[in-house]
């Protein structure tokens, strides 16, 4: 007789639960992952990387003397600067390190932060919301292994853009160790966030909550870091409780200390800890909180594929609000503050004025206006690709299968995106009109703000347009949208620092909007970036109406 080994597997030999073999597959998922995101990783790299590098040259070319960046230092000084910036270390000898440290940190920070986010949630909770972790995980792969490669996957996107801000302002001529410091300073705060993402993904079962508990904790840390510095010159304790200050604590190109990062490698350690010992204790698919069970019935309003659309938009519409409103705000309230600054910089006084000759107060406020438009462009591309994202998620087609039809599913949703970014644009435009008015003592600006705010719709349509086009025409290439609105904000930051030829401004459709206040307003451009914005939204509802739903 010849004996027979048996084929059954042993316990846990296929879907380890414990120790090392949790984290079976990790790597193998690491690579996949870099596979599938390399073209997303490498545009954050390269537009977070090379932004301090490219700010610190501009900077430098727009304060080129020590009495034209003292001239800005004393902006620092005021609190909305301070919550915009940071505690504002080294303005008693303000050079470009300091001033990028202090400017440049928090934009940073909060880019990488968000990038870490989204990439965490992505590859956790997305790919267990989508099914696709469950057939993973039917081979010899950890149930520890989707949180760790997606902590790794951060981590080594952090690295890459640490190593790219540091080759480049050291090649400027920033001192390398300031510029290695202020870089992992970023690097780690982005780690952080990730961590954070980590646990928040174990706790709820669907992404949008996962990733908007963490993108909402960064708001926090942003608002306490703020609060705390405003308190007291330096920071505060207040300033301590978030990890934004950690890495601002540096004191990078003023007087480097280091200890402070040990607070962020220490939360991050405690949060991934965290992290996987929660994933340990919920079944895939699930989260530890559970659902919150909805009403029996719908409200009247949440009748239609539009108020459908307008309902799972509104979280990320009023968080646009706010951040506009703040903005505008901010912006209002430096009006008085910057012009004494920059009365006597040339470079300034002609990057405000963009060559005419026209009252400052006037250009200033004209020039944050765009900011405030590329804002609510910004939103009108998310809230156009957000209806392309629940068409390949597959819940467009339960729609369409009862009486709503493709065109008005998708007309129904451009309606969305055409209130939410006018909304948006009065938002903005009327806080910065009320705080200007109350800076400058001129109650005229409330109004005059509001309408030269507006009068960027246009502009903004064309954008949506734009990807409402694509969405229809060819859906393949609808992230292509992101890149018309890099190239508006492009030209908008820098076009007049770069000193671009007239053409390369004008593909900018913001460009197209008259300057106000303080110019003519000239109705004959904003009507015909209504007339093709309407021609695009046109194209792209032809489109969809000839393709199949859920393809390209």
């Amino acid at each position: 007789m010849t004996a027979t080994a048996s084929a059954t597997p042993t316990p846990g030999a296929l879907h380890p639960t414990s120790g090392a073999d949790a984290l079976a597959g990790t790597g193998a998922l690491v690579r996949l992952a870099l596979r599938r995101d390399r073209l997303r990783l490498t545009l954050w790299v390269l537009a977070v990387g090379v932004l301090p590098i490219y700010t610190a040259t501009a900077l430098d070319t727009v304060y080129p003397t020590a009495a034209d960046r003292q001239a800005r230092a004393t902006l620092m000084e005021n609190p909305a600067a301070v919550i915009l910036g940071g505690p504002g270390f080294g303005r008693d000898d303000y050079t470009l390190g300091a001033m990028l440290a202090n400017e440049m940190g928090l934009t940073l920070m909060i880019a990488v932060a968000i990038m870490s986010v989204l990439l965490v949630v992505r590859h956790t909770r997305t790919e267990e919301e989508s099914g696709r972790a469950e057939l993973v995980r039917a081979c010899v792969v950890g149930h520890r292994a989707h949180l760790a490669a997606a902590l790794v996957l951060a981590a080594l996107a952090n690295a890459a853009i640490v190593a790219v801000t540091v080759a480049g302002l050291a090649a400027i001529g920033l001192p390398g160790p300031d510029s290695l410091a202020f870089a992992v300073g970023v690097g780690l705060t982005g780690m952080v966030l990730a961590a954070v993402a980590g646990v928040t993904a174990q706790l709820s079962e669907h992404t949008r909550a996962a990733s908007g508990a963490a993108l909402g904790l960064l708001g926090v840390a942003a608002v306490v870091r703020g609060v705390g510095d405003i308190a007291e010159p330096g920071g505060s304790l207040l300033s301590w409780f978030s990890p934004i200050a950690w890495a601002q604590q540096t004191r990078a190109f003023v007087e480097l200390r280091w200890w402070p990062l040990l607070l962020s490698v220490t939360l991050i350690v405690v949060a991934t800890g965290l992290a996987h010992r929660l994933a340990g204790r919920r079944d895939l698919g699930a989260g530890l909180r559970p659902p919150r069970t909805g009403a029996a019935g719908a409200s009247p309003l949440l009748s239609g594929a539009t108020a459908l659309t307008a309902r799972l938009q509104r979280g990320t519409f009023t968080g646009w609000a706010v951040g506009l409103a703040l903005t505008g705000v901010t912006f209002g309230s430096l009006a008085d503050a910057v012009l004494d600054a920059v009365a006597d910089n040339a470079q300034l006084s002609a990057f405000l004025a963009a060559g005419a000759t026209r009252d400052l107060t006037d250009a200033f406020l004209a020039r944050m206006l765009t900011y405030l438009a590329l804002g609510s462009a910004a939103f009108a591309v998310t809230s156009v690709l957000r209806l392309r994202a629940e068409e390949t998620a597959g819940r467009v087609e339960p729609l369409l299968a009862a009486s709503a039809g493709r065109v008005r599913w998708l007309a129904g949703g451009l309606l969305v995106t055409l209130a939410g970014s006018t909304l948006l644009l009065l938002a903005g435009g009327l806080a910065t009109g009320i705080a200007a008015a109350l800076t400058l003592g001129d109650g005229r600006l409330v109004a005059v703000m509001t309408g030269a705010c507006l009068a960027f719709l246009p502009a903004v349509l064309v954008i949506a347009g734009i990807a409402a086009a694509l969405v229809g025409l060819a859906p393949r290439l609808s992230a292509l949208a992101w890149a018309v609105l890099g190239y508006a904000l492009l030209v908008g930051m820098f076009g007049v620092l770069l000193d671009l030829p007239g053409w390369a401004m004008r593909l900018s459709p913001l460009e197209w909007v008259p300057a106000l206040p303080g110019e003519p307003l000239d109705l004959a451009p904003l009507a015909g970036l209504t007339v093709l914005a309407t021609a695009l939204v046109a194209a792209g509802l032809t489109g969809i109406r000839g393709r199949d739903i859920g393809t390209a």
